[in-house]
């Protein structure tokens, strides 16, 4: 049943939903507002740090039972959730809508991500937590097992930009290991969490294993942090410096996706229609409010001009319609303070004589925090725009004339999360790709193909973060590894009669005689 006619929050759905927040009696209550509209969407109850407190006490104590189910039993729990959201998913993708203004084709970006993530890990989770056997500092006498441990508690800290992606698919590897979740969405996409969160209570997994708090990052976050025993934070690069110094202090480990500056190269021998459709996509999905988004295209310069051709003309043609449903190619920015944000970067970039070549233009008329897909050239280095994540539909195009040039541009900023080549020779393209400091490339994809291939890690260099979700590594870093070994016979120290000297000479052609065998 779908949540919405209108742009406005069914009151039952908000009930049921908000009753898993953990706040306290008579709480204090933020409004959030429709991006759509303007107008108050519902009131959000703020937990305090009493509230924060007896959550994360709550999850600490279930989370020891939680871990002695067989991994078998909670992988079972989280394929029922896989399919419980795929059966509710046009009420989520009405949720996501509202609470973020975006285009329903990048809501169910979201949808899918979380089911192939569900699919993946719980099909993988045995696997992952199976002991492995390895060989011994001396064969045959020493045994070896190497065991995985839950954490305990995991705080996830997700951003309001892919709400239900950046809760829910951290969440099922934390889960599936056997550590208890505390998540703390931002406030403005707070239900979107509660849904997700919602649906995997009812596939099974315990209310006190899974744990939502409500509150500005600011204010809420470090009271998590402090508490928790691994932390998950995504958002910009200046928090996560702060979230890592945080988790440093405590010596507890953190994983962290930030900011990004991501560059898309396009070689003269490319499908420049191709390249055009799939340009549009990887700048403007979400309004450019995507980590992994293109924000400066190097475009070859014999290309240049055929490539502009046919992409502005797209650009141009992007429907805005703030509403819910399929009518849209482009949703709203999330928010006053984020139109702003991006206005700075138009204005000064303008102003410094850089040139409109579509777009540009706020749209009140369609929505109050609507901008049209904007392309900027003639971008340099004194304008913000050039080197700052701008987190909106602006991309800025940029000649070059060798594949050396392009990878020297591309690779001239702090960040490193993502990257696209676009090119009809592949081989070229991986060449190229190896050479850019980006934890994922792209090759004739703007973002989706490296991202929805889950079983490989995605994350970013540089200021764009530490650690990695999906792959074994976005499983296994939400467990400790403890190594058993096994002593049989011989030890290490020498035998009864032996001199240290004749024991440590035996040792030692021991030790080569492996190496002449082949030993690892």
């Amino acid at each position: 049943m779908s949540v919405a006619v209108g742009v406005e929050m069914e009151p039952a759905v908000t009930r049921r939903l908000l009753a898993h927040a953990a706040v306290g009696p008579n709480p204090e209550r933020r409004e959030v507002i429709a991006p759509f509209t303007g107008a108050v969407l519902y009131s959000m109850p703020i937990s305090t740090e009493v509230d924060v407190a007896a959550c994360v006490a709550t999850a600490r104590k279930a989370q020891g039972w939680w871990a002695q189910r067989p991994v078998q039993e909670r992988a079972r729990i989280f394929l029922k959730f896989h399919d419980l959201v795929m059966q509710r998913r046009d009420e989520g993708l009405d949720i996501i809508q509202l609470e973020t203004g975006k285009a329903r084709r990048d809501a169910m970006e979201e949808i899918l991500d979380v089911l192939i993530v569900a699919r993946h890990y719980a099909r993988d989770a045995v696997r992952l937590m199976r002991p492995v056997r390895h060989r011994g500092a001396l064969p045959v006498l020493v045994g070896v097992q190497e065991l995985r441990h839950p954490k305990g508690v995991v705080g996830i800290i997700s951003p309001w930009n892919y709400p239900l992606t950046l809760a829910a698919s951290d969440a099922i590897p934390a889960l599936l290991a056997g550590n208890a979740v505390v998540l703390k969405p931002d406030p403005q996409t707070s239900l979107t969490a509660l849904w997700v969160v919602d649906l995997m209570i009812e596939a099974g997994v315990p209310e006190s294993v899974i744990r939502v708090v409500t509150g500005e990052g600011q204010d809420v976050g470090p009271m998590v942090i402090d508490r928790v025993d691994y932390v998950m934070f995504t958002g910009s690069t200046q928090v996560g410096r702060e979230v890592a110094r945080r988790c440093g202090e405590r010596l507890i480990g953190c994983s962290l996706e930030l900011g990004g500056k991501n560059a898309m190269i396009i070689r003269a021998d490319v499908d420049v229609a191709r390249a055009a459709e799939i340009a549009v996509r990887a700048c403007f999905a979400n309004a450019g409010q995507l980590c992994v988004s293109i924000e400066r295209m190097y475009i070859h310069e014999e290309v240049m001009q055929p490539f502009l051709d046919l992409f502005l003309p797209r650009v141009a043609a992007m429907r805005m319609v703030a509403e819910i449903g399929w009518g849209a190619d482009m949703g709203s920015l999330i928010s006053q303070r984020q139109l702003d944000r991006v206005q700075v970067h138009l204005a000064d970039a303008i102003a410094h004589g850089a040139r409109v070549l579509v777009g540009g233009r706020a749209r009140p008329e369609v929505g109050p925090y609507y901008l049209e897909p904007t392309v900027l050239a003639g971008v340099t280095e004194d304008m913000g725009l050039c080197r700052d994540e701008t987190f909106g539909p602006v991309v800025a195009v940029y000649p070059f004339s060798s594949d050396e040039q392009a990878v020297a541009m591309a690779n001239d900023t702090f960040y490193g999360l993502n990257a696209s080549v676009l090119t009809r020779d592949t081989q070229a393209g991986r060449k190229i790709a190896a050479q850019l400091k980006a934890g994922t490339v792209n090759i004739n994809e703007g973002y989706a193909a490296a991202w929805g291939s889950v079983r490989a890690p995605m994350g970013g260099m540089g200021d764009s973060g530490l650690g990695r979700r999906h792959g074994s590594e976005g499983f296994l870093q939400y467990t400790e590894a403890q190594t058993i070994a096994t002593q049989r016979g011989f030890g290490f120290g020498a035998p009864f009669g032996w001199s240290n000297e004749r024991w440590g000479g035996t040792l030692a052609n021991a030790v080569g005689a492996m190496k002449k065998l082949g030993f690892k």
